[in-house]
């Protein structure tokens, strides 16, 4: 298997192999085996809700998400709630951001380095992980990767007024889905400086930016009042600085190996050396150039003042440049990462998923290194050099696949909400009570209420739609005590050891308390980080 060089002329298949080939990755064990875990199921549940309750809820919680629960509860609403329906807009979202990087590769460094970045983001573990994941973060991946192409096409001479538009309305919509998407725009201010931008495309910028955040700010202002749901990230410490700094020194290799080998565009190409290498053998077959291929991207042509490829000529515009691969991988990759580390010294915020659209920046600079390796091969063979990129996939799929597999596991995930309430359908009668220890566990019958038909909820009071709230509200720890006693049996849904906290709060010490003072374990199951045990009241002491 080879790459055509009929695909390294066409642009738009350049975008759509990587794509496509996202879309295998993210279809296969698409379900995960029927699992889903706790982060997937306040999706789940919130998107089940009406649209007054979600924004009911969103006054007191998660607001951070709002965009994205409004969508997913369109979606659930139309074609049901399933695994596919929730994981799939983070499928097609990965695979339209895989079409954005090889766009922008292509577009600064050749077809090679566009479709070895395309195809490597897909490959990358995080990004699998997140692949199938019904979380908004893969969406804030591809509206990242729009707004990155939208900045390297105005970088190159090609931007109108609705491009700055449509590039606001990009980092507008990824704010709202996660108001830290916005360190981006730092990355992108760095590859404007860095590529020299005239004044009048850094003003443009500025005004598009400001726009965008200022549509954000909203949001990440009321979003400050409900900062206690993150209270669970751990401060920052040196062990948690491991994976950033090994992508940054990757990062960086590809950076300056691209740089070395001049894998920027060179003015009036738009080919690294392997392409060149392909034009030259057509020139040799039929004795004139390929004029396509030699005359480079239409708008270096246009913006010249001269007959594109398609014979058609527009007045010059703005002549600005390529930018390098390394000038907008290396900003989109250390910004994110380096702002998330320094916003985490003020308040613990580090967690990798809140930056996955960082890992755009990576996917460049492999593409660079993939385009240097290229480079080298065709120096020395030509036929070889259009092997290096198939063999370079085929082995890295290889080589990642025990990963790939692991993350389509269920054991990937923390727990698995579905197999801890399909174990209670088996083991509940009617009329048993039900406890969740923490109540956050609540989201077991939550996603999935038919499980626990016959049963009764002791220790709720209000339900998560009545209160507004994620796992509902519980009643007084008297009241909690006075229900326990009342039930002969009571079902409790808690975490596995290894995956619990320490017990918080009166009203869960009070349940532990009950249970190990009224009442016998008969039963007791660990189901794939869950925990579903069964306690029977002990028979009253006979007086004496």
């Amino acid at each position: 298997m080879t790459c055509d060089p009929r695909v390294l002329r066409r642009p738009l298949l350049v975008g759509l192999i990587p794509a496509v080939w996202t879309v295998v990755l993210g279809l296969w064990g698409l379900s995960r085996q029927n699992s889903v875990w706790r982060d997937e199921a306040a999706t789940w549940q919130v998107a089940r809700r009406s649209t007054g309750d979600i924004v009911r809820m969103l006054e007191h919680v998660d607001v951070v998400h709002s965009l994205y629960y409004l969508c997913m509860h369109g979606l659930f609403a139309g074609f049901g709630p399933s695994t596919t329906v929730l994981r799939l807009p983070s499928v097609l979202a990965v695979a339209a951001a895989a079409a954005c990087v090889a766009l922008i590769g292509h577009r600064l460094a050749g077809a090679y380095v566009g479709l070895g970045a395309g195809l490597a983001l897909g490959l990358l573990p995080a990004v699998q992980f997140y692949l199938q994941e019904g979380r908004p973060y893969a969406l804030v991946a591809a509206g990242s990767a729009v707004s990155t192409l939208l900045l390297v096409n105005a970088l190159r001479g090609r931007a109108r007024k609705r491009t700055w538009a449509t590039y606001a309305c990009a980092v507008l919509v990824c704010g709202w889905l996660n108001w830290l998407a916005l360190l981006i725009l730092p990355a992108h201010l760095i590859t404007l400086l860095w590529s020299r931008a005239p004044r009048g495309v850094r003003v443009r910028w500025a005004v598009a930016a400001g726009a965008a955040t200022a549509g954000v700010l909203p949001l990440a202002l009321f979003s400050l009042d409900q900062s206690g749901q993150v209270s669970w990230v751990p401060p920052l410490t040196w062990h948690m600085m491991i994976g950033p700094a090994i992508l940054l020194a990757i990062g960086g290799l590809g950076g300056l190996l691209g740089r070395r080998t001049g894998t920027g565009t060179a003015p009036g190409t738009g080919m690294g050396a392997a392409e060149r290498t392909g034009a030259a053998d057509r020139t040799d077959r039929t004795g004139r150039a390929d004029r396509t291929d030699l005359a480079g991207p239409p708008d270096l042509a246009n913006r010249a003042g001269r007959p594109g490829p398609t014979g058609t000529v527009e007045p010059p515009g703005p002549v600005t440049g390529s930018p390098s691969v390394a000038a907008v991988g290396l900003p989109l990759l250390a910004v994110p990462q380096l702002g998330l580390i320094g916003l985490s010294l003020v308040k613990p915020l580090f967690v990798d998923r809140y930056i996955l659209f960082s890992l755009l920046g990576l996917a460049l600079l492999i593409g660079a290194l993939i385009g240097r390796a290229v480079d080298e091969v065709a120096r020395r063979s030509r036929p070889a050099a259009r092997c290096v990129l198939p063999v370079l996939v085929a082995v890295a799929l290889v080589a990642l696949l025990p990963q790939s597999l692991a993350k389509r596991s269920p054991a990937s995930r923390v727990d698995d909400v579905l197999a801890a309430a399909e174990r209670t359908r088996q083991l509940k009668h009617d009329g048993d009570g039900v406890l969740f220890i923490p109540a956050a566990r609540r989201d077991t019958w939550l996603v999935t209420p038919d499980a626990f038909t016959g049963t009764r909820d002791i220790a709720l009071a209000e339900t998560p739609e009545e209160s507004g709230t994620l796992k509902g509200v519980e009643a007084s720890p008297a009241r909690v005590r006075a229900a326990m006693l009342a039930q002969r049996r009571i079902l409790l849904v808690t975490d596995a050891t290894g995956v619990a906290r320490p017990t918080r709060g009166r009203r869960d010490r009070t349940k532990a308390e009950v249970l190990a003072t009224h009442f016998t374990l008969v039963s007791d199951e660990r189901i794939r980080g869950r925990r579903v045990a069964v306690y029977e009241r002990l028979a009253p002491a006979s007086g004496g």
